[in-house]
């Protein structure tokens, strides 16, 4: 396990910028639970997160909630065309704009909420979002962007780690569930590395982990996005029954879907791979999909 060692003057990429401690004391930056912030000050780690995000140079990079700006640092300092920072707490615009006389002309803020925005019309391709994100609406984030992947060259951020234990899970595993399907269905993940809580000021109560995503050209197999949400939600919807009945909500037939798509009826969500999964969906699509009877509650 490596340390973790905290922030010194020498660490810093300029001497005419301040620790990150001195930032968020003069800028009045006391984490928010609200916004689910936790700082990481370390600019060995931040370093280390903006290296696995790979060549930087003339790229685009995409930076969510990135609040006194200490992996904004670590990205600017790896040559990119130009860092893009979202962040919607006001108090970290002003401490973010100190880093504009040190790299000018290569740091854009927008004041917003990501969640509003869509980030795969920002800036120039290739683009790549590096972040780590904002605990309270990383999922969220991450299934909005789910349908644009291929926008974005890749995707380097930060999750709890039961968060990017999902995302990594195979079938069969406790963890395999909507989300591991509809992330890898779009693209190759792969996790990390992780970060203790003490790298953060101020802790949480949890370990986070760095995930790669890699975004495919196509989708791992054939499928339509709506009828495999829909299979991939009734399924998990009720992972602790058999199949025939936890996909009843799709229409009044389940058994028959499932045969059509050659999936034993009495096998649970969580044993069925991405294939299986698509085969269902393409079943579904065939019986009209979305717009196909609902079973009656």
């Amino acid at each position: 396990m490596p340390s973790f060692k905290s922030e010194t003057d020498r660490d810093d990429p300029d001497p005419a910028l301040p620790p990150l401690r001195d930032v968020i004391a003069r800028h009045g930056l006391t984490a928010r639970r609200t916004l689910g912030q936790h700082f990481l000050l370390d600019l060995n780690l931040t370093r280390r997160i903006a290296r696995a995000a790979g060549d930087l140079a003339g790229r685009c990079v995409i930076e969510i909630g990135p609040g006194p700006g200490g992996l904004t640092r670590a990205l600017l300092e790896a040559g990119p065309d130009r860092v893009i920072a979202i962040e919607k707490d006001r108090r970290a615009i002003a401490a973010l704009e100190e880093l504009h006389p040190v790299w000018p002309d290569r740091l854009e803020i927008i004041e917003a909420d990501a969640l509003a925005l869509d980030v795969s019309r920002l800036g120039r391709a290739p683009r790549k979002i590096v972040a780590n994100l904002p605990y309270n609406i990383s999922t969220a984030l991450l299934v909005a962007w789910l349908p644009q992947l291929t926008a974005f060259e890749s995707l380097t951020l930060m999750f709890q780690k039961e968060v990017a234990e999902r995302l990594v899970a195979a079938p069969g595993s406790r963890d395999y569930g909507r989300l591991s399907v509809a992330t890898q269905w779009r693209a190759q993940v792969r996790r990390l590395f992780d970060i203790p809580a003490r790298a953060f000021t101020p802790p949480p109560k949890v370990v986070s982990s760095v995930i790669a995503i890699e975004p495919r050209a196509e989708p791992l197999f054939p499928a339509d996005p709506d009828c495999l949400e829909r299979v991939v939600a009734a399924a998990f919807g009720q992972r602790r029954k058999m199949l025939r009945q936890a996909l009843r909500t799709l229409g009044p037939d389940a058994e028959s879907l499932l045969a059509d798509a050659g999936i034993d009826p009495t096998a649970r969500a969580e044993t069925l791979s991405i294939e299986a999964f698509c085969a269902l969906a393409r079943a579904f699509a065939a019986r009209g999909g979305p717009t196909a009877p609902r079973a009656k509650p």
